[in-house]
């Protein structure tokens, strides 16, 4: 496991977290749609945060085993049985209830754990293989200098 982020967060942290979130992914070889679905689940996970659960919480972010995951975690209230759930898109009228539907939608794997002590929102994205992962990779240059034997034959 390689830690690549760990902090406390408040309303006035959200948008330098989400600038670091997508910098952090994307070193770690996130990009394109799949960067832009990572970084804007855990945005929503902080944004919840800040709005339903005392405006604070903690955010931790990692890989390990070819997998990219943030953990958001709030002490407020826990969250309500119908939104844990996330199967219904939320009306277009509706003000709320959009963001648990969209981290369960955006990402590989998403877990919940709330309660009336806090809530716990870990988002799993899997990170593209290494270019060469599977394969020779890139081959050296070896340079080989020696007398041929007989004249114009190499032997190795």
């Amino acid at each position: 496991m390689r830690t690549l982020l760990t902090q406390p967060f408040t309303l006035q942290d959200v948008t330098r977290l989400r600038r670091t979130v997508a910098e952090k992914a994307e070193h770690c070889g996130l990009s394109g749609p799949r960067l832009d679905d990572f970084v804007l689940a855990v945005h929503e996970s902080v944004v919840n945060a800040v709005e339903h659960a005392g405006g604070h919480g903690h955010f931790k972010l990692w890989t390990v085993d070819g997998v990219i995951r943030s953990e958001t975690t709030d002490r407020g209230e826990g969250i309500p049985d119908g939104y844990v759930a996330g199967d219904h898109r939320p009306s277009d009228m509706s003000y709320d209830g959009r963001g648990i539907y969209l981290i369960r939608r955006l990402c590989d794997m998403v877990d919940f754990s709330t309660g009336p002590h806090g809530t716990t929102v870990r988002i799993t994205m899997r990170l593209p293989k290494a270019a060469g992962h599977g394969a020779r990779g890139h081959m050296r240059r070896v340079r080989v200098a020696g007398q041929a034997h007989p004249p114009g034959r190499f032997t190795a």
